[in-house]
């Protein structure tokens, strides 16, 4: 039995859905433990292009059971039209291959108003959401306040709870009438999706399942140790995980962490190496940078080793996936940041408070490119050598071994070096 635990280790966006869907051909469970649709991960598959935002990615692998954990908030409108999705591709998911945890919590048209409306009133020091209403969920959640999925079951405390939800959220009456009546009459859809999901985990464990924990966003989007206040409104790293699902730490025998081979940014909020030039967009038109969930271009800069060093220790990560290699084919030059200067002094660590982290300069280290296409390689050993440097360097800055690379955005374009299920 092996639970993996798949996270991210930039800002989001590092190609967890490809890496997700790859790791699920050998899993049982397949399990989204924090977020909301705020998180898009895109699968290519035979049967087209895929985005799924709130569904687990093992649902594009036929015999995986899917499970949307208690650590997520779950809009019901986008996962019916994910559901919708799935179904007219043939794969399906009903209460046999999908379950929902009863304790996750609920997003609404209100909570979408409101987070719009904070955003616009922060003018100039806005977040640059993705205005999905994640974060008034999480905090109504902490507050001890928004519905639960589990509670859609009494049509008492949806309606008491909605006319609560709506003062606070600054909504009027007849948009809390508008949520109540919507929310009551998803139920038949909706409540048999519902199931224990501590029982489904322990079950699979006892068994000697393989069980994959897929996060969302990035470990530097943490709410936590991210670069707060620019960060999502969950957290996003391994022990998250434990909190979202029910496990204990020890139930998690391996992780892996996913990075580009480059980093980008979508939003508000420092950015050590953001390239503000030609190179920063040949990198965003040749790896198609532009959000799955807002379609935002998203900002691209070079590696940042000092901030996948921290995001590294943060998860206690076993192994790297490494994505969008073949973006970096042909380049005459490549540069890793392997250093900040502040304050005229050269620092090794990562300051997470923005505004000290926004005054950082990267100090880079440069190495020749490579002319050879990586697309077509499907062992180590048929890369470039220039592309085998510049892995090895990874290794060498992060301290962490490599396991798969991926060189297309195809299932098969991808150099499998060690099984992390083994």
């Amino acid at each position: 039995m092996t639970v993996l635990a798949l996270v991210g280790t930039q800002w989001g966006d590092e190609g967890k859905g490809k890496v997700c869907d790859l790791l699920a051909g050998e899993a049982d469970l397949v399990v989204r433990f924090s977020g909301g649709n705020n998180a898009g991960h895109t699968i290519v598959t035979e049967k087209g292009m895929m985005i799924l935002h709130i569904v687990p990615s093992g649902a594009l692998r036929k015999g995986v059971h899917n499970l949307i954990g208690a650590g997520t908030v779950i809009d019901p409108a986008i996962l019916r039209k994910e559901l919708d999705a799935l179904e007219e591709i043939g794969l399906p998911q009903d209460a046999t291959t999908l379950t929902v945890s009863p304790k996750a919590h609920i997003i609404t048209d209100m909570h979408r108003a409101y987070e719009a409306w904070i955003e616009e009133h922060l003018g100039d020091y806005k977040i640059g959401t993705t205005l999905r209403g994640i974060g008034p969920a999480y905090a109504l959640k902490a507050l001890r306040l928004n519905l639960r999925t589990g509670e859609l079951r009494s049509e008492e405390t949806v309606r008491i709870r909605i006319a609560l939800l709506a003062k606070i959220l600054q909504a009027t009456e007849e948009d809390a009438e508008k949520v109540t009546e919507y929310l009551l009459g998803i139920r038949d859809w909706f409540l048999p999706l519902l199931g224990d999901d501590i029982k489904l985990v322990r079950e699979a464990q006892a068994s000697g399942k393989n069980i994959l924990l897929e996060g969302a966003q990035g470990a530097l989007l943490d709410i936590d140790h991210g670069t707060y206040p620019f960060v999502t409104s969950s957290g996003t790293t391994t022990a998250t995980a434990c909190t979202g699902l029910g496990i204990p730490p020890s139930a998690i025998t391996t992780s892996i962490g996913v990075l580009k081979a480059y980093c980008t940014r979508v939003g508000e909020g420092p950015f050590p190496t953001e390239l503000s030039d030609e190179m920063g967009d040949l990198l965003r038109e040749r790896g198609k940078e532009y959000g799955a969930t807002t379609r935002r271009p998203r900002r691209c800069g070079w590696f940042d080793g000092v901030a996948t060093a921290h995001t590294i220790a943060i998860n206690g990560l076993d192994s790297l996936a490494v994505t969008k290699l073949d973006v970096l084919d042909g380049l005459e030059q490549i540069m890793l940041c392997t250093a900040y200067e502040l304050d005229g002094r050269k620092i090794e660590h990562f300051p997470t408070e923005a505004e000290v982290l926004s005054n950082v300069k990267p100090i880079y280290e440069e190495m020749p490119g490579w002319k050879g296409n990586t697309t077509e390689a499907r062992n180590y050993e048929e890369l470039p050598e220039g592309a085998k440097r510049y892995l090895k360097r990874i290794e060498e800055i992060t301290g962490v071994k490599i396991a798969l690379i991926s060189v297309g955005s195809h299932r098969d374009e991808t150099i499998l070096i060690d099984n992390p299920w083994i």
